[in-house]
């Protein structure tokens, strides 16, 4: 039996049809994400990585080839696999207590447990003090700490994240970087991070995958062998934010 967390992408194609023709999406994207590992996708627009993120989640099954988290094929989606968007999908009329819970709503567990895994996920995130304030009262830091404390409050095996700190400021995304760093650790959760920020692929990831437009495929797969939690300043990061750019940029249209 495949270990919890695991994910297996093989031979997967994914295509859209544009004014009676097809456009190719994603060929032949073959993939192991390995349990508790975090797994950072970067490359220019168009190549497909939102596109992988939605089929991992299981918001789309039109695609050819073969998705399997824990060796199931995934047919739609699961409360095993949490996202957080770029934008924090908190529904402004509810508390962030009331707007982390939402993500237990399906869950069985009896109501004592699910109070408990409220109050610890945002402790978890820091946001301690506000379980009774509403979205607009938040930074827009703060309101993406709720959507991860919300994504993570039911325990997935799985979080993916689709540019989670693309409409943040610079300090803001940087504090939450190292935010994502120290939950991950604490959690042990397999993590799939979709980014354009090179600097953050490379911070974040176990690995990062770069991926070549028009049809979205695999260019190269970057090992990151540093230590969590990481310093920004240490010169192998540095080394590989570079070779990183240069594969991105080498099949960047000019």
């Amino acid at each position: 039996m495949a270990q919890p967390g695991v994910i297996d992408i093989r031979g997967v194609n994914k295509q859209y049809v544009v004014n009676d023709k097809a456009l190719p999406v994603l060929v032949g994207l073959s993939l192991t994400i390995e349990p508790g590992e975090f797994l950072s996708i970067v490359g220019s627009s168009g190549c497909g990585k939102s596109t992988l993120l939605r089929l991992i989640l299981g918001l789309d099954v039109d695609y050819t080839g073969e998705i399997r988290v824990d060796g199931e094929q995934v047919k739609g989606t699961s409360l095993d696999r949490g996202i957080v968007f770029q934008d924090h999908r908190l529904f402004p009329w509810l508390t962030i207590e009331q707007n982390v819970g939402l993500g237990l709503e399906n869950s069985t567990w009896p109501a004592e447990r699910k109070r408990a895994e409220i109050a610890r996920h945002i402790e978890l995130v820091g946001l301690n003090g506000f379980e009774t304030a509403y979205p607009h009262q938040l930074s827009g830091g703060m309101a993406q700490r709720a959507a991860i404390a919300r994504a993570l409050v039911n325990q997935p095996s799985i979080l993916l994240l689709d540019e989670p700190f693309g409409a943040l400021d610079a300090l803001t995304r940087t504090n939450l970087q190292q935010e994502l760093q120290r939950i991950w650790q604490t959690e042990k959760i397999t993590s799939i991070l979709v980014t354009h920020d090179v600097e953050e692929a490379v911070y974040l990831g176990d690995r990062v995958v770069v991926m070549q437009p028009r049809p979205g495929r695999i260019r190269k797969i970057l090992d990151v062998p540093v230590p969590h939690p990481r310093e920004r300043t240490d010169p192998a990061l540095k080394a590989l934010i570079d070779e990183v750019r240069g594969e991105i940029l080498e099949v960047s249209p000019h």
